[in-house]
């Protein structure tokens, strides 16, 4: 086969970028699925249990950390005793639970319409950050479900992917953002 005509070139370019958009609209779904199931899960117990979410049992005990060769039950976690110290303040957990539901609902939400997608994608990283820090589980490696979805909501937010396919592109338009420049920093 010889050269391609640049009319070629052109059409694959667009469909190259069309494939990507739809991929990386997909990828935001995804992840923002995941967020939205882990917080509708603990306000609908769709496991069953029917107890209000409470973190505290998670701050006490799902923090002691693992490495391999630890023995069970060995802190191994440099950060537990944090943990544990706002898992014994009442006032404090009333707050955290709240943050944990709220946040995980909203994040999933807004990066499913791709509403305010860097700010979801950076508070979603943030989140998996905290949650990684505060399982510190390395028995089966350095990658963990709450690394990969913070990595994940991490690059939806960097790569713009509220732009593809998403009410972002819509808010991108808006005299409001055209007039508040800054505002394309939660965009995206």
């Amino acid at each position: 086969m010889g050269p391609r005509s640049p009319e070629r070139k052109e059409g694959a370019l667009v469909d190259t970028t069309r494939n990507l958009s739809k991929g990386l609209a997909v990828l935001r779904i995804a992840v923002g699925a995941g967020f939205l199931y882990a917080g509708l899960d603990k306000v609908m117990h769709f496991a069953g249990a029917g107890k209000a979410f409470n973190a505290v049992g998670f701050l006490k005990g799902g923090t002691l950390g693992a490495a391999p060769g630890s023995a069970e039950g060995a802190v191994v976690n440099p950060t537990h005793d944090l943990w544990v110290s706002l898992a014994g303040n009442p006032g404090l957990m009333g707050v955290i639970n709240f943050l944990v539901v709220f946040g995980e609902i909203a994040i999933g939400v807004a990066l499913i319409l791709g509403i305010a997608t860097r700010f979801a994608g950076i508070l979603g990283g943030l989140m998996m950050g905290l949650f990684y820090v505060a399982t510190w589980d390395f028995s089966h490696g350095f990658v963990t479900e709450q690394f990969m979805y913070g990595i994940i909501a991490l690059f939806v937010a960097y790569a713009a992917a509220g732009e593809a396919y998403g009410i972002d592109t819509i808010l991108d338009r808006t005299r409001l953002v055209r007039s508040q420049p800054r505002l394309r920093y939660v965009l995206g």
